[in-house]
């Protein structure tokens, strides 16, 4: 395939491209290019909102190019604060190293294994000194670092930023210095701080990387981006049916989006339905089950996908329960607000009591109103804990 050819492939669905003669010239060298993404291993699972990027860089990978996966164990520890207005909280170097150890294995799913380099940052940053961070540092403005939007905004409001804040860019930037990145992929949200490994990659005397963005989803509440932070995210290791339920849960607004930035299925298709839904020929709800079967089908097969579908059905349209439940033994009287907290309904009591004044916690289909509610353990009765969570709660042998 010519240069042009694979150009016209790679920059299909992608936001920013600095720059697209750059992209060329390297294209036109004829060797494989050092492809980079860096994740931080903030949370145990990836999400759809990787799989954009993922996706991107199979793109690469198929049209021969060397893609390499930096775990950020070491900038972990610091937090991206991208599109953030707070400081991240330091994760601990065990929370890490628990982290990414499962990072791979999760993107594997998207990646070809046999053309990817895992490669774990924490090998070259953490090997310098202070020394070597203040000459860094030395290479990059407070002004320039003030330019980047969330840091503005975070500034003119008077809310804290960290001096560790402003490393976070120029150790990313290291990555590219030390793999000798070609191209660094990334979210819109990553643009400033993929900018600043140019700058950085220059002041080492290396040929700048091109930058490439791809779009940024929006997660299952329709309104903050898809993050592990937000709670809105659906993980690559969400069960079938979970992840099923979560997808039918998005809003309307985004299952065209969906469907263009994470599924194959033929432009044509998608086309057909976003029209059909404007002009209400369709019901979004049978558009939607498209895109639950498909990304389903695609993390864990087909069967698995039409188990889900029948699932989902029989839940939510014949309003049946589901085939399947966690049973839970009581061995005596449980305040509800106590058991949705020892079952892991709910993170802590306080989330436990806003779900019972939302009217999401119901006992045989009826609501719990009153956090003071005791279940009795006199039979078998089912708990249902927002949409998707149901349990079967039967008396244990002390009870």
């Amino acid at each position: 395939m010519s240069p042009e050819e694979q150009l016209q492939i790679l920059k299909s669905g992608v936001v920013d491209l600095v720059t697209e003669e750059e992209l060329l010239e390297r294209l036109k060298e004829g060797r494989p290019l050092n492809v980079k993404l860096g994740v931080d291993p903030s949370r145990p699972d990836l999400h759809l909102g990787h799989m954009v990027v993922l996706r991107k860089l199979r793109q690469f990978q198929d049209l021969g190019h060397h893609v390499i996966l930096i775990i950020g164990d070491f900038t972990g520890m610091i937090g991206d604060p991208s599109g953030r207005n707070e400081t991240r909280p330091m994760l601990s170097e065990e929370e890490i190293k628990e982290n990414a150890r499962t990072y791979a294995e999760q993107a594997f799913k998207v990646l070809d294994p046999e053309k990817t380099e895992l490669r774990y940052n924490s090998e070259w940053l953490g090997k310098m000194t202070f020394a070597d961070v203040i000459k860094l540092a030395a290479k990059y403005t407070v002004a320039r670092m003030l330019e980047r939007d969330d840091f503005e905004k975070r500034f003119k409001a008077g809310i804290p930023i960290a001096i560790s804040e402003f490393l976070y860019p120029l150790a990313q930037a290291m990555d590219s210095v030390a793999i000798s990145a070609d191209v660094e992929l990334g979210g819109t949200d990553q643009l400033f701080n993929l900018l600043v490994g140019r700058k950085i990659m220059e002041e080492h005397g290396l040929p700048r990387q091109i930058v490439m963005t791809m779009p940024i989803i929006e997660g299952t509440d329709g309104k903050m981006k898809m993050s592990k932070s937000y709670g809105n995210y659906i993980a690559f290791n969400d069960p079938p049916n979970e992840m099923f339920g979560k997808l039918m849960s998005i809003p309307d607004s985004l299952i065209i989006k969906y469907m263009r930035l994470l599924t194959d299925i033929p432009k044509e298709e998608i086309d057909s339905y976003e029209k059909n839904m404007a002009d209400g020929n369709i019901n979004p709800r049978d558009v939607k089950l498209r895109l639950a079967h498909w990304i389903t089908e695609f993390f864990w097969g087909k069967e698995a996908a039409d188990g889900a579908q029948e699932e989902f059905l029989r839940v939510f349209s014949r309003k049946e329960l589901p085939s399947e439940m966690e049973e839970i033994e009581l061995s005596g009287p449980e305040n509800i607000v106590d058991l949705l907290v020892k079952i892991g309904a709910a993170s802590s009591r306080s989330e436990a009591k806003r779900m019972i004044f939302q009217g999401a916690v119901k006992l045989d289909g009826l609501k719990v109103n009153d956090i003071k509610f005791t279940v009795e353990p006199d039979g078998e009765k089912v708990l249902r804990v927002g949409k998707r969570k149901f349990y079967k709660l039967l008396p244990g042998s002390n009870a």
